[in-house]
């Protein structure tokens, strides 16, 4: 048995990685709780492991008290019989007996590899949930495993299972079994059950992160990506921006003839992208979201610092908006507020009813101010003339 356990300690510290110390102290704990309840439950007791030699020890911990304070001799031995054994010994030292049976047998073995196994349970999946944690949010390569009415299930190095909710999939994408994909680390949990890996393609920081892999600009940190706004299979768009001034951060992820971006697009199916500069120009920075828009003009909202009106040409409207308001949905999510979209004709439209209305409010205004003057100036007349000639 002994020998069995230091191999046994050996393979799981060279094959799976865990703390050969942890091991030895559910060992310990396990002997310890197996020789309190085959043999004394009462005692004090504590277990070791030479997980050199492979040999177990149990020893019978008592405290030294005065003789007439002894109550449980389980725990406590009395300071004569203590000093019996050595003259150094004082109330309060505590003396550590062998009491490791010849007979440790069977019952004892059986109970420790229980709870062995259930430490060891316990540290695989504290080894597993610490090594994908450290993967959170970023990209693995994985193959996919099975798939059933809730998850697609796809097998990780280190022969670890992720699940991959159906919102995380693909709409354009069908999953075949053995299929290798590349899959983001959305969240680790660490359940009662083990560690429950969950992994995205439709994540927006996946688009990040593949572009991490494809521009060393990116990579490396001269060029931000600063926002994503993405549907998943069909189109992102991607805010970036660079302190180098010689460098164009739109070019540095299209590349050559497009083959940077077409890495990514490629990777995700044919998911089109739309890159364009951040800029600290909000208004500026809305009409590049909106591209490929032109866009004429950007009206803040002097009660809403979320909310503004775009104005495009006619011709651009459509554009603008997208299909199915797709281009003005993602503009909207790339630079955090709400975007209203009206053509110049309207906007031309609604400036002059809002200069006839101002018109109208001023001649009215005038008109008031006029008759309330004329007004006064009479009743002003009419008190002069009663002052100069006061009836009699």
């Amino acid at each position: 048995m002994s020998k069995e356990l230091v191999q046994a300690l050996d393979a799981l510290e060279a094959e799976r990685g865990i703390d050969r110390d942890v091991v030895v102290e559910a060992l310990e704990n396990a002997l310890k709780a197996a020789y309190k309840k085959q043999y004394n439950a009462n005692q004090n007791v504590e277990a070791t492991f030479d997980d050199k030699k492979g040999k177990m020890t149990i020893k019978q911990v008592k405290t030294v008290v005065l003789d007439e304070d002894l109550l449980d001799p389980d725990t406590e031995i009395s300071l004569t019989d203590a000093l019996a054994i050595n003259k150094a010994y004082e109330p309060g030292d505590e003396i550590r007996f062998d009491v490791t049976p010849k007979d440790f047998g069977r019952m004892a073995a059986q109970a420790a590899k229980q709870v062995i196994v259930q430490k060891m349970r316990e540290a695989t999946r504290q080894a597993v949930y610490n090594r994908y944690k450290d993967y959170e949010g970023e990209i693995i390569t994985g193959e996919v495993e099975r798939q059933d009415n809730r998850f697609l299930y796809v097998m990780l190095p280190g022969k670890q299972e992720a699940v991959m909710t159906a919102g995380d999939q693909m709409p354009n994408e069908t999953y075949r079994m053995r299929d290798r994909i590349k899959v983001l680390v959305s969240k680790v949990d660490d359940s009662l059950k083990g560690p429950q890996i969950f992994v995205s393609r439709t994540a927006p920081d996946l688009v990040k992160r593949l572009f991490e892999q494809e521009v060393p600009e990116v990579y490396d940190g001269t060029v931000e990506i600063v926002s994503v706004a993405r549907e998943a299979g069909d189109r992102s768009k991607i805010a970036v921006y660079t302190h180098d001034s010689d460098l164009d951060p739109v070019g540095a992820l299209v590349g050559q003839r497009g083959a940077r971006v077409q890495a990514v697009v490629t990777e995700l199916g044919g998911e089109h992208m739309d890159i364009v500069e951040w800029v600290e120009d909000e208004a500026q920075y809305i009409a590049n979201a909106l591209n490929p828009a032109e866009v004429t003009d950007v009206i803040f909202d002097p009660e809403n610092d979320q909310a503004v009106t775009v104005i495009v040409p006619d011709d651009q409207l459509s554009l603008a908006i997208g299909k199915k308001g797709q281009n003005a949905r993602l503009a909207a999510r790339l630079t955090g507020v709400k975007i209203d979209i009206k053509p110049e004709s309207e906007a031309n439209d609604l400036a002059v009813s809002m200069d006839e209305a101002s018109d109208d409010s001023f001649d009215k205004a005038a008109d008031e101010a006029t008759d309330t003057d004329v007004d006064d100036s009479v009743d002003a007349m009419v008190a002069d003339d009663n002052e100069e000639n006061p009836e009699i």
